[in-house]
């Protein structure tokens, strides 16, 4: 009997299908359509994509793992997305806050770039960015900022996912004299990025208000010929609406829409002050909105309407915004908590926004921002094997009735134990794999000293 045991063993085997990876966990939030969460599942993996998703038991009748991760007090879940940031400005953390907006960019923010921002600034603090976002459970991130082809080196070094927007402002700026000499840059940079299997490089015009006519709808043009995407900053401020309006007689949406930029992929950072007829217009284009809930509040931005964006079934990501100033950190978590929260405030329901609707926002509906939805944002067959998992067995995590509260309202980014992207495991057991954790820090430490002494 135990022979023939045996035997059945090893024909099951044989007829099983080949995978790389098998993670199991306690629970699978899947994030598909059907928003399955599978208790005692598992996921199998092949090369750079997900073969399948489900209980564990099928899972690991169906195929064999030349690898397994096992973790029966975690969820596992879609790596997180972060559709706005500004990742090298970690080097700038904590330079200057609780300043508004405007004071903050012209008094502080752009002379210290002026002073500082060189390609290996860039290079070391994307990576200290990376490393920040990787170990809290990110693992795809929207750039915008200066040497966005080493902001990529970067990025593909640390293993991870990103969409990356190449600056175009209407001054000089650390990689450019003029706004001609960015889109050139930006050519080549798309050029050289693009069908890269990590990196999705963008154009990256950096608001209305900083940009001449004539270079918003150049950006626009140049995103369409290389089919990229453009990423831009939208009605962030009252400030910035108030001046359109006077000098324009429309709203940011309104004339950014009248100029062309909206005809082609876009993703919107802010989207604080916007009416009923932007949102229409938005919705019209396909505009992927990245509501940054963090940094709203720390400028006194106002309050996004994501209630209502939802109701429209706009694309809504969460993004961090950038981690000097604006936020000061990169944590998909602390952002998931404020979306729903800032919004059950601003409507007086605490209703709004509830705790799936924000996970939501930071995997499958923020991958539909960045018009990515068919390869990341939910663990199904066929998509990029980009997954992390986060522990339960911390005081802060049980007891749990509901996956997706535990999600938003008690689990932390510290919490993350294990991340992969594209079937490459980046963190395991808290630890990053591909980035020197004690060698990016050291190096923080040299810059701030640099930085500090360049504003005296």
């Amino acid at each position: 009997m135990r022979l023939f045991c045996s035997f059945l063993l090893f024909i099951s085997a044989l007829a099983a299908e080949s995978a790389d990876w098998i993670w199991t966990g306690r629970y699978v939030v899947t994030m598909d359509p059907q928003r399955r969460v599978i208790e005692n599942g598992a996921i199998a993996i092949r090369g750079e994509r997900i073969l399948a998703a489900g209980p564990k038991s099928e899972i690991e009748q169906r195929y064999q793992a030349r690898q397994h991760l096992d973790r029966p007090d975690a969820i596992l879940a879609p790596g997180l997305i972060d559709t706005h940031t500004h990742a090298a400005m970690s080097l700038f953390r904590g330079i200057a806050d609780d300043l508004r907006l405007q004071e903050w960019l012209e008094h502080y923010i752009f002379p210290a770039e002026a002073r500082n921002v060189t390609p290996e600034f860039v290079r070391w603090g994307t990576r200290l960015g990376c490393l920040e976002m990787l170990l809290s459970g990110t693992t795809t991130y929207t750039d915008m900022y200066y040497f966005e082809d080493v902001v990529a080196e970067a990025t593909k070094e640390a293993g991870m996912r990103g969409v990356l927007g190449e600056t175009i402002i209407g001054f000089p700026s650390p990689d450019a004299k003029s706004p001609a000499d960015a889109l050139a840059f930006t050519d080549r940079f798309l050029t050289r990025f693009h069908g890269d299997s990590l990196i999705v490089p963008a154009v990256a015009p950096h608001a209305i208000y900083t940009n001449s006519d004539e270079t918003l709808k150049a950006c626009r043009a140049l995103a369409n010929r290389h089919d990229a995407p453009l990423v831009i900053h939208l009605s962030e401020t009252k400030h910035e609406n108030d001046e359109c309006m006077a000098k324009r007689h429309a709203t940011p949406t309104q004339a950014l829409d009248a100029l062309g930029v909206f005809n082609g992929r876009t993703v919107a950072a802010h989207a604080v002050w916007v009416d009923e007829a932007d949102l229409r217009i938005l919705k019209l284009r396909g505009v992927g909105i990245a509501h940054c809930p963090s940094s709203n509040m720390k400028l006194a931005s106002g309050i996004a309407p994501v209630t209502r964006m939802l109701a429209l079934d706009l694309a809504v990501g969460l993004g961090p915004d950038g981690p000097a100033g604006s936020n000061n950190d990169l944590n998909m978590f602390e952002e998931m908590d404020l979306a729903a929260k800032l919004q059950k405030v601003t409507t007086g329901d605490p209703r709004s926004v509830p705790a799936e609707a924000a996970v939501e926002m930071a995997t499958i509906r923020g991958a539909r921002a960045l018009g990515m939805e068919k390869e990341i944002g939910s663990l199904e067959s066929g998509k990029r094997a980009d997954l992390i998992s986060i522990r339960l067995d911390r005081p802060n995590a049980v007891p749990l009735y509901n996956v997706y509260s535990q999600m938003v309202y008690a689990l932390k980014g510290s919490d993350v134990e294990d991340v992969m992207v594209n079937g490459k495991l980046l963190v395991k057991d808290a630890q990053a794999l591909t980035l020197n954790a004690a060698q990016i820090e050291a190096k923080a430490g040299e810059y701030r000293r640099r930085v500090q002494e360049s504003l005296r």
